[in-house]
């Protein structure tokens, strides 16, 4: 198992980030969230966790460790699989997960892409009693590092790059634009599951 990578960033790109490791260049697939912290260049470090699939081996990246725990507990129940796995990660933080799954809430389940309502009450009682409880009060929230970039683009690239067309984007974002003006040190994380949330409401 891999248990992790660490190296300076080769690339980012939609979904992927190439972590260069001993002169070898590592594609990770990750969230937006944790993409946009980081920076080309600079080193990085992913807890990752490796997929073998019969015609591919796939690498998936983490901010922490407890972030691939609930992935791995995600993407192994029936339906699941480590690509929506990982875009329920994308929505919400794990402890958001943990809250949603003790409280019955399938609201939080539907918001993520490719879950019905059918397939939320499943997956809540599938996850019952394996993510366990919230480590927090509050769902924990990852401040992601400040870089170049104005957040808004930041996040604007995140949707793009998720698939969302310029004009949802663009929607999202002054969607989220109080929420960025209430924080005292932006959080593009939080604010990328918050756009994420408000885009599938709309459709």
């Amino acid at each position: 198992m891999i248990a992790f990578v660490q190296g300076p960033v080769a690339a980012i790109a939609a979904g992927t980030v190439v972590v260069e490791v001993g002169g070898v260049g590592m594609a990770v697939q990750c969230t937006p969230n944790t993409a946009a912290g980081l920076r080309l260049g600079e080193p990085a470090r992913l807890a990752t966790s490796l997929v073998v699939r019969e015609d591919s081996l796939t690498l998936y990246g983490f901010a922490d460790d407890d972030e691939r725990a609930v992935f791995e507990i995600l993407q192994a129940a029936p339906g699941v699989g480590p690509r929506l796995a990982q875009a329920m990660l994308g929505v919400h933080s794990p402890d958001e997960l943990r809250a949603a799954v003790a409280a019955g809430n399938e609201k939080a389940l539907i918001a993520v892409p490719g879950i019905g309502k059918a397939k939320a009450a499943k997956l809540l009682l599938e996850y019952k009693d394996k993510l366990g409880a919230p480590h927090g009060s509050v769902p924990a929230q990852k401040p992601i590092a400040a870089g170049p970039a104005p957040w808004s683009e930041q996040l604007h690239s995140a949707l793009v790059g998720l698939g969302y067309a310029p004009r949802e984007a663009d929607e999202a974002v002054a969607a989220v634009t109080p929420e960025a003006e209430a924080q005292t040190a932006t959080d593009v994380g939080a604010l990328l599951r918050l756009a994420l949330r408000s885009l599938n409401r709309s459709r």
